[in-house]
Parts: structure tokens; sequence; C-alpha cells
């Protein structure tokens, strides 16, 4: 498909201004660090196969100076030594969030994050792990792909 099937951000103006506030304070006011952000949305991305934001989170993280290493195997986490105790939680975190409707976000995940996260930092995680799922699921079914003529809508949806 290189058009999108609606053009939802003309369709929706406030609807998606208001996704882009979200993001605006997930990346700007979480707490949250930006490579944390960044592995957390490549990996729900990868998980739910939108192809536009592997590539648009792939890019940024490229941005972020993280080694290539640790974005190419990402998919592969649980057998790596690459990612810390904190990014591990949280990309097992992100893993049950995205995948709920699989054992309903498990205690001993939860217990996980939150020996790593704060109380705070828990809710903005989990909003960031939502997020990423809801323009997975809108580029995914409306049709945001790379190089389409609507791409800078998306490109610009979480900055």
């Amino acid at each position: 498909m290189s058009e999108p099937r609606l053009k939802y951000a003309d369709l929706a103006p406030e609807g998606m201004a208001k996704m882009r506030e979200l993001e605006h304070y997930l990346n700007t006011g979480a707490g949250l660090e930006a490579s944390l952000l960044g592995l957390v949305r490549l990996r729900a991305s990868l998980m739910n196969g939108c192809e536009y934001c592997i590539h648009l989170h792939t890019a940024e993280l490229r941005k972020l100076n993280e080694p290539a290493e640790r974005i190419d195997g990402l998919a592969e986490w649980r057998n790596s030594d690459l990612y810390t105790k904190r990014e591990r939680a949280a990309l097992a975190w992100t893993e049950a969030v995205t995948d709920i409707q699989e054992g309903h976000a498990p205690d001993a995940v939860y217990d996980e994050v939150r020996a790593h996260f704060s109380d705070v930092e828990t809710v903005n995680l989990t909003l960031v792990i939502t997020t990423i799922n809801a323009w997975n699921r809108i580029a995914i079914s409306l049709g945001a792909y790379p190089g389409h003529a609507g791409a800078a809508v998306t490109e610009s949806m979480e900055r």
C-alpha cells in the first residue's frame, strides 16, 4: 500500500493532536531515559509488525547513538546480556502489556518492573507502551508506511 487508507490526521485533527500532546509529555516530562523509550517503542512495534514504526524507532535509536548490536538484537533481548536490569524489566513489561490477552500482565513481570521503576515511572512506562501500541494500530490499520505521502504526520507524532 503506497497511500494511507484514510487521511486520519486531516479527518481527526483534534484527536491526533491529543495523541501528540501525550507523546510530547512522555518524551519530555515522564522522567524516563530517551534510549529506554526508544527500546520500548521498538520492541512493541516489532511485536505488532508495524513496519513504519520499526523504521522510525530504529532511526531514533541510531540518532541516540545506541549500538547496532542492541538495536538489532532487541527481538531476542532475553538471550542477551546487552541490556541492563532496568531495561530488561521494561522490555518484559512491554511484552506483557502489548500482548495483554496472554496472561494479563503477570504479577511476576509487574513485580520486576516495580523493583526498577518508581510509582510514577511505572505509570509513565505503561503510558509509553500503550501509546506506541495505539500508534502501531493506527499505522497498520489506516496505512502509515515509510515513504508514503502522509508519512510526515506519523513522523511528527512522537516528538
